[in-house]
């Protein structure tokens, strides 16, 4: 088994590079979208925690930036439906964070997301994964769990946020902080009290007019 994979970066192509050992041994290496957008250049140093997954007709080497990245991907080889490209393309989209989230809030329709996964292959992995990935690893998503807030709140109000403009990175803290100061807040409450902490500290990213004459207006709510 290869489990950790060092060495020179020799090609990128698709979602696959080439790594270069210190013996000269080149390997290829899929990785998941946001790994490879984070490669360095071509001849300098990398360094992958990697899965070998072995079939009858081929051998493929898939890699990660981290070792936990690497060990949620083994968990959901063990889902039938769900193949090595698929497993990719699930961490690709969603983070080990991001799944456990999904876990947590019931959120089925995120992995519906994923390219090649329906409706019920994604009840499926949904119910694999709440008995089979440790979703108390996650900070966030366990304090608002064990607070007794509906994590779907916690996402509606994010999503309402990235439609006016905002990134889910700047506002996920300041959702997370209201929702836990004032956990009976519904989906109206909770954007009103966001669109106001945000005005107070951070601009959103698209400052078109039609989207700032909507944050005045539910400030004004």
């Amino acid at each position: 088994m290869i489990a950790y994979l060092e060495g020179l970066l020799a090609e990128t192509w698709g979602t696959s590079c080439i790594v270069v050992t210190r013996g000269g041994v080149g390997y290829e290496v899929d990785l998941p979208a946001h790994t490879l957008a984070s490669l360095p250049g071509r001849g300098e140093s990398v360094a992958l925690y990697t899965s070998l997954v072995v079939r009858e007709d081929a051998q493929q080497l898939f890699g990660f930036a981290t070792f936990e990245e690497r060990q949620v991907f083994e968990v959901l080889l063990t889902i039938s439906k769900v193949g090595a490209r698929t497993a990719l393309a699930i961490l690709s989209l969603y983070r080990p964070d991001d799944l456990r989230r999904i876990v947590l809030e019931e959120d089925v329709d995120a992995l519906t997301r994923v390219s090649g996964i329906g409706k019920k292959t994604a009840q499926h992995v949904f119910l694999e994964l709440k008995y089979k990935l440790k979703v108390e690893d996650v900070p966030q998503a366990a304090v608002l769990a064990a607070n007794g807030r509906p994590g779907s709140v916690f996402r509606d109000v994010l999503d309402g946020l990235a439609n006016l403009g905002y990134s889910e990175d700047e506002c996920a803290p300041v959702v997370k902080n209201i929702l836990l100061q004032e956990p009976d807040l519904d989906v109206t409450g909770a954007l009103r009290a966001a669109l106001k902490a945000l005005a107070r500290h951070i601009a959103p990213s698209n400052d078109e007019n039609g989207v700032m004459r909507v944050v005045r207006a539910a400030l004004e709510l």
